[in-house]
């Protein structure tokens, strides 16, 4: 078999013979040709004037435009639906399928046939994209699926049922089904599930003319891609090179020469987080992905990344402040369910505090101006230790905390909350001393405010980092174990404290 006949040869792990004598070039999954341009239509000057703008000044779909395309559907008109529709980006057609109602979604998507952009689906909340294809027809489903990327395909597979996931599998062709369900049983929130298996690998024997004439001539080739993957006989990758020095190299040079051997790589089964911290680390824009047996199985791109990052940095702000993984487009009933659990365990914690006050009756019964001081003192602690929870939580999701300088934060963290204690101190004992006349209680008070900032500070990097340390997700649990910390060192601290100088039974 000449070397351009290998190049015809499928290039998936799966496909590779058992003794291949060189691997072929990868392409993955066949690509749909392009749909052939349609003949210019012409437009009258009446048409014009009645097409509105499609952004407003903020670059967001304009209240007119989401109102002509309602209409369009409404009266089941096609063709002014693809006036309007048909040339929009995929994530302003994500905006605009979320602004529709559910029954106008299903309508948009078959009066616009073939024109419809399902890249769309990927931008959509996963509730409002979980109905819109529960109420499209299969085959509908199944056509645009095969048309995606294999990591589209997955991103909009995997949120699925299980029945309705294999029903729409089941219909796809099995060479194109093979690595979606590959993909999919790689673990959620994996390099595996992140990765796209439409790549180029060649042997280090090929000459750059030679790729150079592959790419040109072969039409099922990746839509995107930045680099050709070097890859030995067990299809194990030799290396890469970036198509800005394949394309100022010289023909014959071969691509073994010209690898990058310093090999930056992932597994299929590392966590997506870290993935994107080494994009973000080396400057990458792809990122081959390796299996078990070290072979080259898909590559994460840049464009994937960025998605990454901007769903974990939600997720973490979700998470401490309860919602979950909560959508605004989620039901009444299903966000009252899921909120239900947090308040439920913030009113515990509530009754606890509760319960500080309630051993010191007969302080607050002789001193009342202590109720009013007793939650300015804990609700200053609470401020100070989300503050300092929020920078350990995410030096922990990043990574800049780690056992080399742990000591060093630990210790800044404990002394900007001293020194703010005292700070404080001073202005709420002078405070309550001007409004009380009482410079003792005063000192009670901002003794109490220092010794709860400080309980604050250590609550905040020492939670999260002990929940971390267990294997827990600080995000998600260090808020209501802080909250409680501060409440009840609060409350204790301003009663204690003035139970004893007092010297109240």
């Amino acid at each position: 078999m000449t070397d351009e006949e290998k190049a015809r040869v499928a290039a998936r792990p799966e496909a590779v013979a058992p003794e291949p004598a060189a691997p072929a070039p990868e392409a993955a999954e066949a690509v749909a040709p392009p749909v052939e341009a349609e003949a210019p239509v012409v437009v009258e000057e009446a048409s014009i004037e009645e097409h509105p703008p499609i952004h407003d000044e903020d670059g967001d779909l304009t209240r007119a435009f989401r109102t002509a395309v309602a209409a369009a559907i409404e009266a089941q008109d096609a063709d002014r639906l693809h006036d309007l529709a048909a040339d929009l980006h995929e994530s302003d057609l994500a905006a605009l399928i979320g602004a529709l109602s559910a029954d106008q979604r299903p309508e948009l998507v078959r009066l616009m046939g073939e024109d419809f952009d399902f890249s769309a689906l990927v931008d959509l909340d996963e509730t409002v994209r979980v109905q819109l294809i529960e109420d499209l027809p299969q085959d509908t489903v199944v056509e645009g699926v095969r048309d995606l990327d294999s990591d589209d395909a997955v991103h909009i597979l995997e949120d699925l049922d299980d029945e309705d996931r294999e029903a729409i599998l089941d219909r796809i062709p099995v060479a194109e089904r093979v690595g979606l369900v590959r993909s999919l049983d790689y673990p959620e929130e994996s390099a595996g599930r992140l990765m796209q298996t439409e790549f180029i690998a060649v042997p280090p024997t090929w000459t750059v003319g030679q790729v150079i004439d592959y790419c040109r001539e072969t039409e099922d080739l990746p839509e995107d891609f930045y680099e050709v993957h070097v890859v030995d006989g067990g299809f194990r990758l030799v290396g890469t090179v970036a198509l800005d020095r394949l394309l100022r190299s010289k023909r014959m040079v071969a691509m073994g020469d010209l690898v990058d051997e310093d090999r930056i790589t992932a597994h299929v089964d590392e966590d997506r987080e870290d993935v994107a911290r080494r994009f973000t680390h080396y400057n990458l824009i792809s990122l081959p992905v390796l299996d078990e047996n070290e072979r080259l199985v898909g590559v994460v791109t840049a464009d994937d990344v960025v998605d990454v990052v901007e769903e974990e940095a939600e997720e973490d702000m979700r998470a401490l402040a309860g919602v979950g993984d909560e959508e605004i487009s989620d039901s009444v009933a299903t966000t009252t369910k899921n909120r239900f659990a947090w308040l439920f365990v913030n009113l515990l914690t509530a009754f606890l505090a509760a319960s500080v006050i309630g051993l010191f009756e007969d302080t607050i019964a002789k001193i009342v101006a202590l109720a009013a001081m007793g939650p300015v003192v804990a609700g200053q602690g609470c401020v100070a230790a989300t503050q300092t929870m929020t920078v350990a939580v995410r030096a922990l999701a990043t990574r800049e905390v780690g056992s080399l300088n742990i000591t060093r934060f630990v210790n800044r963290e404990v002394m900007v909350a001293f020194l703010n204690g005292l700070a404080f101190a001073v202005i709420v004992g002078a405070s309550v001393w001007g409004w009380y006349r009482d410079v003792q209680l005063g000192l009670v008070v901002g003794g109490a405010m220092v010794t709860n900032l400080i309980a604050a500070g250590l609550a905040g990097v020492g939670i999260p980092l002990v929940i971390d340390k267990i294997g827990g997700d600080p995000a998600v649990i260090s808020g209501v174990f802080v909250t409680t910390v501060t409440d009840c060192v609060g409350f204790f601290a301003v009663l204690g404290f003035a139970t004893w100088w007092y010297h109240i039974a």
